[in-house]
């Protein structure tokens, strides 16, 4: 069996319905393959002895899984009311018109993959931008070039980052 079977079959052990573990196993299968394509359905399948269709359903339910192939950075915009009220459009369409697609798209060289989310979680912080599942808080349109540009590879440009948020983009408010 692959290595994937041996960590699925691990994570299960800790439930006591195996079929509970499907949404961790989703999560190793896409951390294995970068998305799910219908493989990893069947690999998540065969370990938790459920069916391929079962497990596409409940991963086409979250938005945290990939059903088609994403990008090496994924961008998600928060656009629920709190952060709309604060200009999450303008930020969603800045983003569109510098990386030349639209929300839902990734851009032709496969670097980035725009996408809207309903919630980000950061009613607070609007405009929260999601990047890699690390947020950025109180992102304006301004802000989307150098948020660009640092993930491109130039240096950190400090932008859009509100409190709780480190210069390495890790969440927390950095107290041990």
């Amino acid at each position: 069996m692959s290595d994937l079977y041996d960590e699925i079959r691990d994570v299960a052990a800790q439930y006591p319905v195996r079929r509970s573990a499907v949404l961790p196993a989703l999560r190793l299968a896409q951390d294995h393959y970068g998305w799910l394509p219908p493989q990893a359905f069947r690999d998540v399948a065969e370990a938790l002895e459920l069916t391929p269709a079962y497990c596409q359903s409940v991963a086409s339910f979250y938005d945290m899984f990939h059903l088609e192939p994403v990008g090496r950075c994924l961008i998600e915009v928060c656009t629920n009311i709190s952060c709309a009220l604060v200009g999450a459009q303008a930020v969603l369409e800045q983003f569109e018109n510098e990386l030349g697609i639209t929300a839902g798209q990734t851009t032709a060289d496969g670097e980035f993959t725009l996408r809207t989310v309903e919630c980000a979680g950061g009613c607070g912080w609007g405009t929260v931008v999601a990047i890699d599942h690390r947020y950025r808080e109180h992102v304006k349109a301004d802000d989307v070039g150098g948020i660009l540009s640092e993930l491109r590879g130039a240096e950190p440009v400090g932008v859009g980052r509100g409190p709780g948020v480190s210069e390495d983009g890790a969440v927390g408010d950095g107290a041990a």
